[in-house]
């Protein structure tokens, strides 16, 4: 069955904002680069379906790429929002909601003694690094191939996600004596780990990782792997950052950590604690937090940092998740379902509410196996979903995410569109 779907309304927006914008959007993987085509021009959202400049109406797994674990304008959210903006949008001053978000953290995630809130996953990550390396008095960070922790100069080495969709080279821009700093070792490989450290013993001040990737479409952790990164951060001094804003209240309640009985030193939020808003958060054993500035001598700091709407927002959802856990059962027997519909020579990695389908028959384990998907047959399936009313990520490097407001209905609907899109896509290999 042949699909017309109209987007000329979206493309006019695209040429309109190419002139203004670079490449027309504001982060480089909604541009469609990785699977052709116009990106829709997203009007407004309602639970799990969001509408485009077109009227074309979709069910939606992005979900703002995580954060929307209840859905576009989850009605807690928007009256908490409401309410905050009564008040007033910023005051750069302290309010006593962000105590409260802090403690709701802390309680969930108790790894995370003390907490400081921050706009973006990106500073999260910067300011977290910064810390430990202030704490340990060392320089050099360890990180995983393909896992991505924001724009941070030093971590834009084999980054992941839009970097990897956009078959980028490490960024321009991104001095040399700062990508020095950053080690840069195989995912799920726990002898490279143990060479790192052998080769810089006293000088790696972390490692950081995304406990499960979800940058380079989900991997999880190979059992034992986690384990094995926390034994090798104590033993040699070194402090162990997860970071959990991709994953943090998506695959668990308490994130990673909790799935995975882990303790980390350092954790750093995003996501969902914003609720739709702008807002990260960095934290961990009170030890090493006491050294952030005013407290000690390492300096952090932001405007926004707090921001009132986005607290509001925050504690809207996290709130509910609180009162409603049996949500996580409904997410996880929800994507379960996605999960079983592929064919056998689709490889789909699952951990909780988070999946991808990848477009090859060998496991994928880290970055190097997960390019070895053919990309061109995920564009044609992305756009035989999107055809048929489904809303993907528009990179086979990223993954997709199930809220809870996805109905039985819509479930339907997607099983459905997925396995005529997988015939669309995989005809030509026949």
């Amino acid at each position: 069955m042949k699909y017309t779907v109209n987007h000329s309304r979206s493309q006019q927006l695209f040429d309109r904002a190419r002139l203004t914008i670079p490449g027309g959007v504001n982060s480089p993987v909604r541009a469609y680069r990785s699977v052709g085509g116009t990106p829709p021009f997203i009007t407004h959202g309602e639970k799990s379906h969001i509408f485009d400049a077109d009227d074309n109406e979709y069910i939606d797994y992005i979900g703002s790429w995580g954060p929307l674990i209840l859905g576009h304008r989850f009605p807690g959210v928007v009256d908490a929002v409401s309410h905050a903006l009564s008040r007033g949008t910023s005051f750069g001053a302290p309010t006593e909601e962000e105590i409260d978000l802090a403690e709701t953290v802390r309680q969930i995630f108790p790894s995370m003694e003390m907490v400081r809130l921050v706009s973006s996953g990106t500073e999260a990550t910067m300011s977290a690094l910064r810390v430990a390396r202030g704490f340990t008095n060392r320089d050099l960070i360890v990180k995983f191939e393909g896992c991505y922790h924001g724009h941070v100069d030093s971590l834009l080495v084999k980054a992941g996600s839009g970097v990897a969709t956009l078959g980028l080279p490490d960024s321009p821009g991104v001095p040399k004596a700062f990508s020095d700093t950053t080690i840069a070792i195989p995912y799920n490989d726990v002898d490279a780990v143990e060479q790192a450290f052998r080769e810089h013993r006293d000088k790696i001040a972390a490692i950081i990782v995304e406990p499960v990737c979800g940058n380079m479409g989900c991997i999880p952790p190979n059992p034992g792997y986690l384990e094995a990164l926390r034994d090798i951060a104590t033993r040699n001094e070194a402090l162990l950052i997860f970071d959990e804003v991709m994953t943090g209240f998506r695959v668990a309640p308490g994130g990673a950590q909790q799935l995975y009985g882990i303790k980390p030193d350092l954790t750093t939020l995003g996501k969902i604690i914003g609720g739709g808003l702008p807002i990260a958060a960095y934290g961990g054993r009170a030890d090493i937090m006491t050294y952030v500035a005013p407290s000690g001598p390492i300096y952090q700091a932001g405007t926004l940092s707090g921001n009132p709407l986005a607290v509001c927002a925050g504690l809207a959802v996290l709130r509910h998740l609180q009162a409603h856990p049996e949500i996580y059962d409904q997410l996880n027997r929800y994507t379960g379902r996605l999960a079983a519909c592929a064919p056998e020579n689709i490889t789909v990695n699952r951990v909780g509410s988070m999946m991808t389908w990848f477009f090859t028959d060998q496991p994928v384990t880290d970055y190097a196996s997960a390019k070895t998907c053919d990309t061109r047959l995920f564009a044609r399936f992305f756009h035989a979903m999107l055809d048929r009313g489904m809303y993907l990520p528009p990179s086979q490097f990223e993954a997709l995410f199930v809220s809870a407001t996805h109905t039985e209905a819509d479930l339907a609907r997607t099983l459905d569109a997925a396995r005529e899109s997988f015939a669309v896509a995989l005809e030509s290999l026949e």
